[in-house]
């Protein structure tokens, strides 16, 4: 079976429906690394992917 070259795909959005299927997630705040990790990971930190997760889907049940 050939090898397959592992691919990475950079994805900046400002859409979390789509940013939380992502493997990993670079969360840049003040042009610096604030947090990485899965939606899962980011989540229970609480921090500002969550913060700004939760206002947006709170826009969207509204």
């Amino acid at each position: 079976m050939p090898v397959l070259p592992r691919l990475i795909t950079v994805l900046v959005s400002h859409r979390f429906s789509t940013v939380r299927m992502a493997d990993l997630i670079v969360v840049v705040e003040g042009g610096r690394v604030a947090a990485t990790g899965s939606h899962t990971d980011l989540m229970a930190q609480c921090g500002l992917y969550a913060e700004l997760y939760e206002l947006q889907a709170r826009a969207y049940r509204t």
